[in-house]
């Protein structure tokens, strides 16, 4: 067997993947799928790359991209899947349209490194799909309540959404899409899951930060461009001689 890359790190992927094995891992990659089904679709290009794997599902199967290469720190290399880091990716610099990262920063050492490479290897105006698990969910009360020692996914987010899209803004993505996924509690009983599934329905507007996971799409800006509101806002320190209409014309 080949020996697992990346330190400490291949620990947590190691125990993350067991977990999405599981009955409650198994439910929330299925709702996880059904929404990456209806982002990707819209994302043109010729290359999409998946770095991280969760489970045995192609999370890339509607993105209408012509190549799709999977990077998996622990692949045997037996089969389809690119074995390397992350952190250390092993594709050409703006060569890829689409990046999907299914949990791959809860279970990194470095996981602002993940996303340096990230934007290394997107073109500009490309996509980043980025799946992780909400700090401030039930779920993670559940840590609190409960001895789960440091076990993905109780205890081991790897940043807050905040925090992520902080990072985001400082390697020049702007973020255009987000959503939180899975607002029931982490409990194992398929049924008393299915019983609370109106959770879903409504976790939006009574809870909207408590869902157990967060999806994030940033668009990798083009070199030079500004924020539309960063040219409102130097627009306004402008001096001016006379009062300037708008819409009038």
């Amino acid at each position: 067997m080949c020996e697992s890359m990346g330190g400490q790190d291949a620990t947590g992927r190691a125990q993350l993947t067991q977990w999405f094995t599981g009955p409650l891992g198994v439910s929330l990659q299925a709702l996880e799928s059904h929404r990456l089904r209806e982002i990707l679709a819209g994302f043109a290009g010729t290359f999409a790359a998946q770095i991280g794997r969760i489970g045995d599902r192609d999370l890339l199967e509607s993105s209408p991209t012509a190549v799709h290469v999977l990077i998996d720190p622990d692949a045997s290399g037996g089969g389809a899947a690119v074995r390397a880091l992350p952190e250390e990716l092993p594709l050409d610099t703006r060569s890829i349209q689409v990046a999907l990262l299914p949990h791959t920063l809860d279970v990194s050492d470095d996981p602002h490194q993940a996303l340096r490479e990230v934007e290394r290897v997107l073109a500009p105006e490309g996509h980043v799909v980025i799946l992780g698990f909400n700090r401030v969910s039930l779920w993670r009360l559940s840590c609190l309540l409960h001895s789960r020692g440091g076990r993905p996914p109780w205890c081991t987010a790897a940043i807050g959404l905040s925090r992520l899209k902080d990072w985001l803004s400082l390697l020049d993505f702007q973020v255009v899409r987000g959503s939180m996924l899975y607002y029931r509690p982490p409990v194992g009983h398929a049924y008393l899951r299915d019983h609370l599934f109106f959770m879903e329905r409504i976790g939006d507007r009574w809870w909207p930060l408590g869902a157990a996971v967060y999806l994030v799409v940033a668009q990798k800006r083009r070199p030079g461009m500004m924020p539309i509101r960063s040219r409102v806002r130097r627009r306004r320190l402008q001096p001016a001689s006379r009062p300037v209409g708008l819409g009038h014309g």
